[in-house]
């Protein structure tokens, strides 16, 4: 597949939803391992004792641990396209955390496709809006407009 027949697939499918990925759950175990791994201890974390004595009632997920199985909810819902040989993460234009992940949550991402455009001749970027839901819960951990480059290798 082309570039730009990628393009045109992917701008026919602005403003619809474009994938959903499978849930993950969240558990003590895992916050307390992002904790580690990023130097965040703060105490409403990992200090469960401490956690459940507050309006919180216990312990809540980092939002950016939260933030990062966005990959892993890519991951589900975009597989390369032919001719695709990487998808980098271009950043975010805006975030936001609003609602908290508790342990025993499950999460998911959901994706909508908000825009396309060809950057150069083996580059879309793409823009997704990400909803991070949580399992039975109204209001979802997070939404954010999230940019990421797929590179496509040169024709001949």
């Amino acid at each position: 597949m082309s570039i730009d027949r990628a393009l045109a697939d992917m701008t026919a499918q602005i403003g619809t939803e474009v994938g959903v990925s499978k849930w993950i759950g969240i558990d003590q175990t895992m916050i307390d391992q992002f904790a580690q791994v990023t130097h965040d201890d703060q105490w409403i974390h990992v200090d469960t004792a401490r956690a459940a004595e507050t309006d919180l009632g216990g312990t809540i997920a980092h939002g950016f641990l939260t933030l990062s199985l966005a990959s892993r909810f890519a991951y589900d819902c975009f597989p390369l396209l032919p001719g695709q040989h990487m998808g980098i993460n271009y950043g975010f234009n805006r975030l936001r955390f609003l609602t908290p992940v508790r342990p025993g949550h499950r999460v998911r991402g959901r994706f909508t496709l908000i825009n396309t455009t060809k950057r150069t001749d083996t580059e879309i970027l793409r823009t997704l809006e990400l909803t991070i839901e949580i399992a039975d819960v109204d209001t979802p951990a997070l939404v954010a407009e999230w940019l990421g480059l797929a590179l496509f290798l040169p024709e001949p």
